[in-house]
């Protein structure tokens, strides 16, 4: 028999607005980090990471890859290029396509960078079963569905 005069469950939109603000904080504490180490700003080592694991790659695939927008993407570029850590050039084949490459000192910033996680939450991250580990990626996959417009990161970066 269910109990009429039961509470209410509580809403958990609370909980996802703190847990959501917890995360945040640990991304800003954690870039900067990474920039004072590094020299670099998180979307910087992310755009450099994308185009080591891809070779050498356009710039819409870069946008792709790493959820910023284009015009973000080539503000990241121009910095890291002025740093001379890529270089930019034209396609052979379709003169409106850029590829960016990394140039030895961009090999030699993602030798000495840190991991995006830190070591004690890539720890717990790895100790976690395959189960838990992808529920909680897609959860988060999810989650960062219902925050963007759409579904669609449309926001601004900061380079």
């Amino acid at each position: 028999m269910t109990d009429i005069f039961a509470e209410p469950l509580p809403d958990p939109t609370e909980s996802l607005v703190r847990s959501v603000r917890r995360i945040a904080q640990a991304i800003d504490v954690r870039s900067r980090e990474i920039a004072r180490l590094t020299g670099l700003t998180l979307p910087q080592l992310v755009v450099l990471q994308s185009i080591r694991a891809r070779g050498e790659v356009s710039t819409s695939a870069i946008s792709r890859d790493v959820s910023m927008s284009p015009p973000t993407v080539v503000a990241v570029l121009d910095r890291l290029e002025a740093r001379g850590m890529v270089v930019r050039y034209r396609s052979t084949t379709d003169r409106r396509i850029v590829h960016a490459g990394l140039t030895d000192q961009g090999r030699q910033a993602l030798t000495t960078a840190p991991g995006l996680l830190r070591a004690d939450a890539l720890a717990r991250w790895s100790a976690m079963p395959m189960d838990q580990k992808q529920a909680l990626a897609d959860a988060l996959e999810l989650l960062s569905g219902l925050m963007t417009v759409d579904g669609h990161d449309h926001g601004q970066t900061t380079v």
